[in-house]
């Protein structure tokens, strides 16, 4: 166990569920202080409940991701809470399963708020008490499909691109400030991601993907990103075998097209 994250006000997103609570229990049990969020208030409970912090340390701060234009607000909320922000963890968002000709614009629009915006307005919301105090880590996650576009997932991988090209300018920006930005790409992580994917006019997917069953589990990945955080790490990849797709396209791009193309969307 390290002491780097004792008393640490750590605000993480997403979660009521998957790599979200499994950040919130590894993390409380290195006495961290916790701001949890989530749409679902219910699940939000649980989660705190399983922490066992006590009300001195834990705060439940729902909202929707599709909406953050209160962000200001809500940070505002945990400083006068704690007094600080340490570490944001934005990890919550949204999948898809739909292709491009069939879904509608209100359904893109959607999943950029969620996946892109909603990281960029907390971030904005938080650095600025981040600077004043000349410390602090964002961590986003992203996933591999912000390094390559996928069958279904064209909103979603061109959010998580966005993601990248923002957060590593911030990262260029605010690092002499004593900011540090990690980007997290997750692979396959055995959640409720694609249960909760978008089809093409906003309804949800309802299935779990054949090829997330036996993935790497969510407690797993969130160990994972806990080292990474301590490492100071820029970027990690977090799954399994399917990772070698990365290294595959940047070295033999070629191969890639040809791999990538016999790939089931689910």
């Amino acid at each position: 166990m390290s002491e780097h994250f004792k008393d640490k006000v750590i605000w993480i997103t997403g979660a009521s569920s998957g790599i979200g609570e499994a950040l919130a229990l590894q993390l409380a049990q290195q006495g961290a202080r916790l701001i949890l969020s989530a749409r679902r208030e219910k699940e939000l409970k649980r989660v705190g409940a399983l922490t066992k912090l006590p009300e001195l340390d834990l705060m439940l701060l729902p909202f929707d991701l599709k909406d953050t234009s209160r962000a200001s607000g809500l940070a505002a909320q945990i400083m006068n809470k704690f007094g600080r922000i340490d570490i944001l963890i934005n990890n919550g968002g949204q999948s898809q399963r739909s292709e491009v000709s069939e879904t509608t614009e209100e359904t893109e629009r959607h999943l950029m708020e969620v996946n892109y915006f909603s990281a960029v307005n907390l971030a904005k919301a938080v650095l600025p008490y981040m600077l004043r105090i000349k410390s602090g880590h964002i961590v986003v996650v992203s996933s591999i499909a912000g390094k390559f576009g996928f069958y279904l997932r064209s909103s979603y991988s061109a959010a998580k691109h966005a993601l990248h090209g923002y957060f590593e300018s911030l990262r260029l920006e605010n690092e002499s400030k004593g900011i540090k930005v990690l980007m997290v790409c997750p692979g396959k992580v055995k959640t409720n991601i694609s249960l909760n994917a978008s089809l093409a006019k906003g309804t949800t997917h309802g299935k779990m993907d054949e090829s997330h069953v036996n993935a790497l589990s969510a407690e797993d990945a969130a160990k994972q990103i806990i080292v990474a955080i301590l490492n100071n790490d820029e970027e990690i990849f977090v799954g399994g075998k399917e990772l070698a797709i990365i290294k595959i396209k940047r070295f033999f791009p070629k191969m890639f097209s040809k791999i990538i193309r016999k790939q089931s969307p689910y």
